[in-house]
């Protein structure tokens, strides 16, 4: 007897229940992912605008124009080069199922945006570290102490080697500036475009170092496949996730970020317009040292010494260039009580996270029904 065909318009074909099926699932899979883009949203305001927190601080660039410089360099840098790092924070702890990767994603950025409300420039670094080592201890899992003190490491390297840098090139800019004689809106015009090119640097080195705090614990878990675009480019699994979180960083940067750009570039030390310059490109050049692969590799080749690849903090880069100029200039006029504040901030990040990430666990797992380990 031949087969009855299904009605045109029956919900219960197969191409309809194989549609329902996929939609179900990009649903989910989204859901879960959205706590990643929580996180990228948080360090786009709280993190991301410090590479022109200073620039904005001093005047010499519209948040607006900041902002776009940032967001499109943040993506390129993600896209481009921001696998290295994200290998390191995976090596920490190996996030093995979605809804686990979700509420480590989500207890991160819960966490820093709770302290941007409090206009403190946390590390972002600091509390995707926290999250996951509250997974570990949560899931049974160890946790390898040889990758946490190399990050914990780099969370003191980081500021001291901003502020080492960043006192070197005040003396350096002061001497050429002394030598030559520029005239003041020369001077100023130079400055300005200086500002948009560190910026656009330091944004790069940004995004392709701080993509891993955003996106690396889905990293194990990615939905995606490797996907070729006409055959002139690959996007792999990693990368659309980086692409994505990328996207998110950008519009923290420009809904949120206004409030941390002033704390740091104003608040904490008053900066000239040749300092601000000498901050951001200061802070740039260190969170592209602990993200470039390529940089790494050419120094092992030659038998030099190389910094790990490691996800660290904008602010505590900046922050300690900053620093780094105020003890050039011996000390005068650092704010030490907005100092303080921000120290304290660093301190409670990865406890804070840790903690919060141990909780949310335990209700995702044991009220919400969903594995978060293997």
């Amino acid at each position: 007897m031949p087969r009855k065909p299904y009605a045109k318009d029956s919900l219960s074909t197969p191409s309809n229940d194989l549609y329902n099926v996929q939609g179900d699932l990009m649903f989910t899979i989204f859901f879960f992912l959205s706590s990643g883009l929580f996180l990228g949203w948080s360090l786009g305001a709280n993190d991301a605008a410090n590479v022109f927190g200073t620039a904005v601080g001093t005047r010499m660039l519209k948040f607006r124009t900041a902002a776009l410089i940032c967001s499109v360099f943040v993506i390129l840098g993600a896209v481009i080069s921001g696998a290295g790092a994200s290998d390191t924070l995976g090596k920490l702890g190996t996030v093995n199922a979605l809804a686990g990767a979700f509420t480590v994603a989500f207890s991160a950025a819960f966490t820093v945006f709770w302290m941007t409300k409090l206009t403190i420039p946390v590390s972002t670094s600091q509390a995707i570290v926290g999250a996951i080592i509250g997974w570990n201890i949560f899931s049974g899992y160890s946790t390898d102490y040889h990758t946490l003190s190399k990050i914990v490491g780099t969370w003191i390297i980081c500021p001291v080697l901003a502020g080492v840098f960043a006192a070197i090139f005040y003396f350096i800019f002061k001497a050429i500036i002394d030598k030559a004689k520029i005239h003041i809106i020369r001077l100023d015009a130079y400055t300005r475009w200086g500002l948009i090119l560190v910026g656009a640097f330091g944004s790069y080195s940004l995004g392709a170092n701080n993509i891993a705090n955003v996106m690396g614990v889905f990293v194990n878990v990615s939905p995606f496949k490797d996907l070729n675009i006409a055959g002139l480019f690959q996007l792999s699994s990693a990368q659309q996730l980086f692409f994505l979180g990328g996207l998110a960083i950008a519009v923290g940067v420009f809904t949120y970020s206004r409030k941390v750009m002033e704390t740091v570039g104003a608040d904490l030390f008053e900066l000239s317009p040749v300092a601000g310059l000498i901050a951001i490109l200061s802070s740039g050049i260190v969170l592209f040292l602990f993200a470039s692969q390529g940089l790494k590799v050419w120094l092992e080749s030659n038998g030099l010494p190389s910094l790990p690849l490691v996800p660290v903090s904008s602010s505590q880069a900046v922050v300690g260039a900053i620093l780094g100029i105020g003890i050039a200039k011996r000390g005068r006029n650092i704010n030490f009580a907005i100092l303080g504040k921000i120290s304290s901030g660093w301190l409670m990040t990865p406890v804070m996270a840790g903690v919060v990430t141990y909780v949310l666990l335990f209700f995702v797992q044991n009220v919400f029904m969903q594995r978060v380990h293997m």
